[in-house]
């Protein structure tokens, strides 16, 4: 993005924000540090760290992993971040209705 730009989020970007968000969030249901579910799920815990802040898109075998160090479905952990997400843009929605 050029200097002096506004930073504008689409949707895909919306999107790996919120699913970050959700392996945060079930992370810390379970009292897990990053490098804990980073050891439950066979990755790096950088890339755990990289996943939550929406810098990484992880692919279906990363997926796969998530899901089954948090004891979810990959269809369970993708609504939480479809939750998420929609909740996010009913936000921003209610935000901009707000500033008109």
């Amino acid at each position: 993005m050029a200097p002096g730009l506004p930073c504008v989020a689409t949707p895909m970007t919306q999107l790996v924000a919120s699913f970050g968000l959700a392996i945060r969030q079930l992370r810390e249901r379970q009292g897990w540090s990053q490098e804990s579910l980073a050891g439950r799920a066979d990755l790096h815990r950088p890339y755990v760290g990289e996943l939550e802040r929406g810098q990484a898109i992880p692919s279906l075998v990363t997926l796969e992993k998530l899901a089954s160090a948090l004891g979810l479905s990959l269809a369970n952990l993708l609504a939480h971040a479809e939750r998420i997400s929609q909740r996010r843009l009913v936000r921003g929605i209610e935000l901009k209705a707000i500033a008109c």
